[in-house]
């Protein structure tokens, strides 16, 4: 409850002390010359202590973005694996450099938006530019959610740029043989059946070449998993969304697996481990293929293709032999179909003959 003082100075001036009480919050005290004023001030902070508002204006102004990131990134990010970590990392600084002075309280739409144009203006891409919004948008939604910081994210109100329409770079009929000669050609053994793997999976690069032939003892920082012979399958635990899946090894895929675990290194678990060797205590690491996968594509006669097109490839393969955008996804690891709607396109022949047959079920040889 709210309790009013009559105060008068030496020069004889009055002013009125409000003390607003309310269990479980701390005591909230101002003066103002006029009894109105104060009184209508004692009513205002009263409702809003009842209804939990005052305390998150409070917290909105004490509060900085440079405490928000700072919080964000020692109480979230602390869980997320370390590459995870690395890529955010980047992005928060920017933020703090850019709007860290702000308070929390003064942080407004138009704000946010000004620096979402600055991201354009500075030459990043659309798609680099909503990673920026999103990772922000996040630490607020937490600041709202968990922290009591702020009754609202600003970043509802910003709108995202647009983005283009996915890359869907896929090996022809005539390029899939090139390279895969090319890379069974390579002086690196291993670039052949990592490149089969990519193809009849679909898998990232940082998950196949961080697989195990079992469980390590300790999970290694990245994408990793466990190859099951027996049963024909891929565990991979930890993935780019945070969410296990499990892989087919079928087919071919499977037979080099067969082929590579006939000459697998003793020392390491890793089925593509790196030839160098490190110090006492530091864990080998996976082979890097950069310079072997550019010169398998220099002797294939293959522009314009990058690794992460052979997860395109899978994916369209998919397509054209009849899978649906859910079992697409399904497949490679999405969460949701907007990532794979790119691929439905090559699915048409697939979705028409699914509606020509549905209609002669349901209306046979009607007329």
């Amino acid at each position: 409850m709210a309790t009013i003082e009559k105060r008068t100075a030496q020069d004889g001036s009055i002013s009125y002390r409000v003390k607003v009480r309310l269990k479980g919050h701390p005591v909230q005290s101002a003066s103002f010359p006029r009894l109105t004023d104060a009184k209508r001030w004692a009513a205002s902070i009263e409702s809003a202590l009842k209804e939990g508002r005052h305390f998150q204006n409070a917290e909105a102004k004490r509060h900085t973005i440079a405490d928000l990131l700072d919080r964000y990134e020692r109480d979230e990010l602390s869980k997320r694996n370390q590459r995870a970590r690395d890529d955010r990392a980047p992005i928060l600084a920017w933020w703090r450099e850019s709007i860290g002075v702000r308070l929390l309280a003064d942080v407004t739409p138009a704000l946010i938006a000004e620096h979402r144009d600055r991201l354009m203006n500075e030459g990043r891409a659309p798609a680099t530019a909503v990673k920026y919004l999103a990772i922000l948008s996040h630490a607020f939604s937490v600041a709202v959610r968990e922290w009591g910081w702020i009754e609202s994210s600003p970043l509802a109100k910003v709108k995202k740029p647009s983005l283009p329409r996915g890359r869907v770079r896929f090996l022809s009929d005539e390029e899939r043989p090139r390279l895969l000669q090319a890379c069974k050609a390579s002086s690196n053994s291993f670039l052949y059946p990592v490149v089969v793997l990519a193809l009849s999976t679909g898998m990232r690069q940082a998950e196949i070449m961080n697989l195990h032939w079992r469980e390590p003892k300790q999970a290694p920082e990245g994408a990793w998993g466990v190859v099951d012979m027996d049963t024909g399958r891929i565990t991979l635990h930890m993935t780019k969304n945070g969410e296990r899946r499990t892989v087919p090894l079928v087919g071919h895929a499977l037979e080099c697996l067969r082929e590579l675990a006939k000459v697998r290194r003793l020392d390491t678990d890793l089925l593509f481990p790196s030839s160098h060797r490190p110090r006492a205590g530091w864990a080998i690491k996976p082979v890097d293929l950069r310079k072997p996968w550019e010169s398998a594509l220099a002797r294939a006669e293959i522009a314009d293709f990058h690794f992460h097109d052979l997860r395109h490839s899978a994916a369209s393969y998919l397509a054209m032999n009849g899978a649906s955008l859910a079992e697409i996804a399904d497949t490679l690891g999405h969460k949701t179909l907007q990532m794979v709607k790119r691929y439905s396109h090559l699915s048409e022949a697939h979705t028409a003959s699914v509606v020509s047959r549905m209609n002669a079920a349901i209306f046979g040889g009607a007329s």
